[in-house]
C-alpha cells in the first residue's frame, strides 16, 4: 500500500506560526522599506482593482472567474486579474509618470515552492525612461531586502547570490549558447518567423528531448527551464535581457535587432524574481499578439479570455516608457532562507 503523505498543521496553529512569524516580520521590514524608497525616487504608489474585464492575455496564464451582478440582476463576467499591468498603464495614460503598486495578484493552476495562487505583485513604471534604468532599480531592492533581513546573501536549495554585487547582464541567446550549445537567433528571422525545425535539430543535437508537437515558443521554454534558468543569479544577480521578438509578450522590440525584444528577466540563486520590459505602445501589434495568444491558448486548453479594448485605446495615448514586475513573495523568501513561498505569507491559501 503506498504511504500516505504526512499532514502539516494548518497555519494558524501556534508553534507553527511562531516558528514562521520572524520571517513574517522581516517580510513587514521590507515592504516598509521599499515603500519608502520608491517614494524618495518620485514614484506615486497606486491601489488598482482584481476585478478586470480580461486578466490578461498571455497563452499559459490560467485566471479565476466570476461574475458581477448589476442592479438589473444581470451577470457580467470578470476576473481576477493575474497582473496590474492593464490598469497600470491606463494610469500612465491618463498623465502618470512614476507608479507602483503592491498588488495582490491571482493565478490558477501554479502551486509549489516558488507558486501560491494569490501572492503580491510589486509593479513600477518610469514614463521617458530606457528600460536599462530598471537593473539598477532591481539591484536596489534587492539591496535593501537583504539589510531588512539582516543577513548578507541570498539563499534558496543550497545556492547563494550577492545581492550587493553588480548583476551579470546576459542576453538570452548569450545564455543558449553558453548552457545548451545552441544558436538560438539562427532560428528567428527579422520578420519575427521562427524556424521549429532548426530549434528542434540543435535541441536533438544537445541531447534535450521534446515532443513532435512542440511549437517553437514550447521548444524555447523547454531550454530554457532545463538548461539556462538552474545556472542563473549563482554568486551574483542575473539580468536576463533581449528575450526572442516572439517571446516579447507585452514590450516592444529593440530598435538594434528586430529578432529580439526590449524584455528581461531578473534571476538569483536559479529563482525569477521579475520581468522588465521596454513597454510596447503600439495597440495594433499589441491586438495581433493577444489575439495569436489566445488562438493558442483555446488549441492547448480550450478556452481563451477576452480583450480589454479600453486597455488597447489607452496603449494608443501611452507615453514611451519601462516597466517591472517583482515577485515580492519570491524576494523575501530569498532574502529570509525560507523553503517556501508559503512561509512568507501571512496568511497561505488553503488547500
Amino acid at each position: 500500500m503506498p504511504l500516505e503523505t504526512p499532514k502539516t498543521s494548518p497555519w494558524w496553529q501556534r508553534d507553527r506560526h511562531a516558528d514562521r512569524r520572524p520571517i513574517l516580520l522581516a517580510r513587514n521590514r521590507i515592504r516598509a522599506a521599499a515603500g519608502r524608497w520608491f517614494a524618495g525616487e518620485g514614484f506615486i504608489e497606486v491601489d488598482v482593482p482584481a476585478l478586470q474585464v480580461s486578466p490578461g492575455n498571455e497563452t499559459h496564464l490560467h485566471a479565476f472567474s466570476t461574475a458581477m451582478i448589476g442592479n438589473d440582476g444581470e451577470a457580467q463576467p470578470l476576473y481576477l486579474h493575474t497582473s496590474p499591468e492593464f490598469t497600470a498603464k491606463k494610469l500612465l495614460a491618463a498623465g502618470e509618470e512614476r507608479i507602483v503598486t503592491f498588488a495582490h495578484v491571482y493565478r490558477n493552476r501554479e502551486r509549489g515552492p516558488l507558486h501560491h495562487p494569490e501572492f503580491t505583485m510589486v509593479e513600477w513604471y518610469r514614463a521617458g525612461e530606457d528600460y536599462s534604468v530598471l537593473f539598477d532599480d532591481c539591484r536596489r531592492l534587492m539591496a535593501l531586502a537583504t539589510e531588512e533581513a539582516g543577513v548578507s546573501r541570498f539563499t534558496w536549495r543550497d545556492v547563494h547570490c550577492d545581492p550587493f554585487a553588480e548583476p551579470e547582464r546576459l542576453s538570452v541567446a548569450e545564455a543558449f549558447d553558453r548552457h545548451a550549445g545552441i544558436d538560438l537567433l539562427a532560428t528567428i528571422a527579422p520578420s519575427g518567423e521562427t524556424d521549429r525545425a532548426g530549434l528542434s535539430a540543435q535541441m536533438r543535437a544537445a541531447g534535450i528531448r521534446h515532443g513532435d508537437d512542440d511549437t517553437w515558443s514550447d521548444l524555447f521554454s523547454r531550454v530554457l527551464v532545463e538548461r539556462i534558468e538552474p545556472h542563473l543569479g549563482h554568486g551574483r544577480a542575473t539580468i536576463l535581457d533581449a528575450y526572442p521578438a516572439p517571446e516579447a509578450a507585452l514590450a516592444r522590440k529593440s530598435p538594434r535587432d528586430p529578432r529580439v525584444s526590449e524584455r528581461f528577466e531578473l534571476y538569483a540563486c536559479g529563482v525569477e524574481l521579475a520581468n522588465g520590459f521596454g513597454e510596447l505602445t503600439d495597440a495594433d501589434e499589441q491586438r495581433t499578439r493577444f489575439l495569436a495568444d489566445m488562438a493558442e491558448k483555446e488549441r492547448l486548453y480550450g478556452e481563451r479570455y477576452p480583450l480589454d479594448e479600453d486597455f488597447l485605446a489607452a496603449l494608443a495615448e501611452m507615453p514611451p516608457a519601462s516597466g517591472i514586475a517583482l515577485g515580492f513573495d519570491r524576494l523575501v523568501m530569498i532574502a529570509t532562507g525560507a523553503r517556501r513561498i508559503e512561509d512568507v505569507l501571512w496568511a497561505p491559501v488553503a488547500g
